[in-house]
């Protein structure tokens, strides 16, 4: 199969705080922009922040909308939560370790971006837990 490169849409309330977060901030690289969107670029995958006049309400918590990634290098995440922290994102998890000494054992934080938007950046410790362990059932945080 060829390379599959993932899209996501979201809300911000405007471009300049959006740039400021996910370029100044976390890194990401500028595609097309208007006064109403920009295409980001967030490791090779497509992310397009769409300006709403609808209010922006915070979630009470992580769940059930938030995004990232999972790098499949540790040391990757180690970079991206250095930058976050030398950037002073604001962190809405800070980094922790879920499930220590069970297959699904991972490293996360979390990000929040001006407009409420929840990133979560992941490093398994086993590959396979990305996608499989089904006899670990429990997923995330106890809500």
């Amino acid at each position: 199969m060829n390379q599959v490169l993932f899209h996501l849409a979201f809300p911000v309330g405007n471009i300049a705080q959006t740039k400021e977060f996910y370029v100044a901030g976390l890194g990401c690289s500028v595609g097309r922009e208007t006064a109403n969107s920009l295409i980001l670029n967030l490791y090779g995958h497509q992310i397009v922040a769409h300006v709403t006049k609808e209010l922006l309400t915070a979630q009470k918590g992580i769940y059930p909308r938030h995004f990232g990634l999972i790098f499949t290098e540790e040391a990757d995440w180690e970079s991206l939560l250095a930058r976050a922290q030398q950037k002073q994102l604001a962190f809405y998890q800070e980094p922790k370790r879920r499930f220590g000494g069970l297959p699904t054992e991972h490293r996360t934080f979390f990000l929040e971006d001006p407009f409420s938007n929840f990133l979560e950046f992941k490093y398994y410790c086993q590959f396979s837990a990305i996608f499989g362990e089904a006899e670990f059932a429990q997923v995330g945080d106890a809500v």
